[in-house]
């Protein structure tokens, strides 16, 4: 049985479309879930009420980015979360780190380090915020208490 070249075509574009779509399908499905989980929305409400870090972003408006699903800071098993979230205001942008662990006994999630490092090399730690009348940010991150 001859297959004419045409019909091989065909069926490679048709392929080719279908797998596309579903691996589309699946990254705004895991992107769909991050934004839904606890630990994302825990470290973006820690954001959101810490004046100092608002102001060094130029925010609002708080722009919250995807996440680079194939990022090595990216690590979530079933007791822990690691995160790197991408964010910008109007002025800065940078990198919110956060680090979750969840309670066996009650199965909520609670931040154990979150950490805004902004793109001119300013961190802010979020858990332990300076005063906002200060402009002093640090200087480093510490990323060796992941673990």
């Amino acid at each position: 049985m001859r297959i004419s070249t045409s019909h091989l075509q065909q069926l490679t574009i048709f392929t080719t479309l279908l797998t596309g779509g579903g691996i589309g399908t699946m990254y705004y499905l895991l992107q769909k879930k991050f934004v839904a989980s606890d630990y994302h929305r825990l470290a973006l409400e820690r954001l959101e009420a810490c004046p100092v870090a608002m102001d060094s972003l130029g925010a609002p408006p708080l722009k919250v980015h995807n996440i680079h699903l194939t990022d090595k800071d990216n690590r979530i098993n079933q007791q822990t979360a690691q995160i790197k979230i991408p964010v910008t205001g109007s002025e800065n942008g940078g990198y919110l780190y956060t680090s979750s662990i969840q309670d066996p006994d009650t199965n909520r999630w609670s931040l154990k380090q979150a950490v805004l490092k902004l793109r001119d090399g300013h961190t802010i730690d979020l858990l332990n915020p300076p005063p906002p009348a200060s402009t002093e940010l640090t200087g480093g991150l510490d990323t060796g208490r992941w673990h």
